[in-house]
């Protein structure tokens, strides 16, 4: 038991494929690293010499769950370089669109991804054989999701085609949009059953003094827009984001490694540092549940984060019932841009964490370079800072359930590659 060796060489049922290698000696971890071997996709390549009307569209192709967060992102960066701004129900259309891409992605990740771990079920198909009206429940609240995408979206929930730089090709009708409300009324008593629910898991007693980073905005809960934003004291505008953070190239690993400067040091993005920077911008309905499910302020055990993913389902419940109950058609779908060489920036917050764009763009509108940084590129280094701290403290358990706790500690963060996860090839080779 003293001296062991965990080897996962491939993560299955993954968005991507990744590994898992401990190595433990005289029971002292010696190694730890979470690897991903898919593919470089060379997106940011493709970008180059394209008109930029055709990046939304194609950097959403890069996520089939948060194509909202590449699409937005891109299309926020344009109307920076061009000095484009949207008036407030184009605003509010962008915002609402949003949360349906965060209910849909955060209720998949909660039920079907995560919950099963706390339950001791394998998957989300043994759930639906003990709790079949618990699996409704979240089918139906991502069904929601997906509806209020395809209200704004164009018709479609994966790959959504009506955004655009400067609006919308069509903005929806009233009528479509106030059709959402009573799904939203139900699905908010839903959000609150969710909480209620994952508060009364069992949690392994780990915390981290992480480094948290997200975007904070003066008025609302962070999601389409705001200053990057840390718990160690940085405020910063999106020009000046690579300043402080970059990525680099590791051995065992496709994905780049995020890192903070200087002295390259991990960070956190997601639902936990989102709920810490912006805990005073929630809705007081969330507050209240907050508070109820046992959480103060700040939230350091990253097994916490299904209850702080339900409290976002919430927060956006609540805000895509105001806007729709508000909802008023705009004079016009979109503001023409401007062509200008210029650099533009832009960052939203994915369901997963921020995600950072910047393209320079020359005088005839063609993208000239493009740097894009997803949350779980940003995230590499967190997690494996958590496995190293999880193996430690269950470095007793045999080697099933100290696989199962792995599994668990990667799922917190709903990396991309883990969309699909309950299953791990697990060899052990004992010294």
């Amino acid at each position: 038991m003293s001296n062991r060796v965990i080897k996962v060489d491939a993560l299955a049922r993954v968005e991507g494929e990744g590994s898992l290698y401990v190595r433990v000696k005289d029971n002292e971890i010696k190694e730890v690293r979470f690897g991903i071997f898919e593919p470089p996709r060379f997106f940011e390549a493709f970008l180059q010499g394209r008109h930029f009307m055709e990046v939304p569209d194609i950097t959403a192709r890069i996520c089939g769950i948060c194509p909202i967060a590449y699409q937005m992102g891109a299309i926020q960066a344009m109307e920076n370089a061009f000095g484009v701004e949207v008036p407030g129900p184009i605003r509010d259309l962008r915002r609402l669109i949003y949360c349906g891409e965060w209910i849909e992605s955060h209720a998949l990740h909660v039920y079907m991804l995560h919950a099963p771990d706390f339950l001791g079920l394998s998957d989300a198909i043994q759930l639906a054989k003990s709790n079949r009206d618990l699996v409704q429940k979240a089918l139906r609240l991502k069904k929601i999701g997906n509806d209020l995408l395809e209200a704004v979206g164009g018709g479609r929930a994966i790959h959504p085609v009506n955004m655009r730089v400067g609006g919308f090709f069509r903005t929806p009708r009233k009528a479509e949009i106030r059709a959402l409300i009573p799904d939203l009324e139900w699905a908010i008593q839903a959000s609150h059953d969710t909480i209620r629910l994952v508060g009364g898991f069992n949690f392994p007693d780990i915390e981290q003094n992480y480094t948290f980073v997200s975007l904070r905005h003066d008025r609302e809960y962070a999601i389409h827009e705001g200053r990057v934003v840390s718990n160690r004291g940085l405020d910063i505008g999106l020009p000046e984001f690579l300043d402080h953070f970059d990525e680099e190239h590791v051995k065992h690993s496709n994905a780049l490694h995020g890192f903070q400067k200087p002295g390259k040091q991990p960070y956190h993005v997601g639902p936990l540092a989102r709920y810490a920077i912006n805990y005073d911008r929630l809705h007081p309905e969330t507050l209240s549940a907050a508070k109820s499910a046992g959480l103060g302020p700040v939230v350091r055990n990253p097994f916490q984060s299904i209850v702080v993913r339900s409290l976002e389902i919430l927060q956006v419940c609540l805000d895509a019932l105001t806007i729709a109950k508000n909802y008023e058609e705009p004079d016009q779908p979109h503001t023409e841009p401007v062509v200008r060489a210029a650099v533009g920036y832009g960052a939203t917050e994915a369901p997963r964490g921020l995600c950072f764009h910047r393209y320079e763009i020359d005088d005839q509108g063609l993208v000239k370079t493009a740097r894009i940084m997803p949350p779980t590129a940003q995230n590499q280094k967190i997690i494996e800072s958590d496995l190293w701290k999880v193996v430690a403290a269950h470095l007793s358990l045999p080697d099933e359930d100290l696989k199962w706790r792995c599994e668990q500690a990667i799922r917190n963060y709903d990396p991309c590659i883990s969309c699909a996860t309950h299953f791990l090839k697990l060899t052990v080779d004992r010294e």
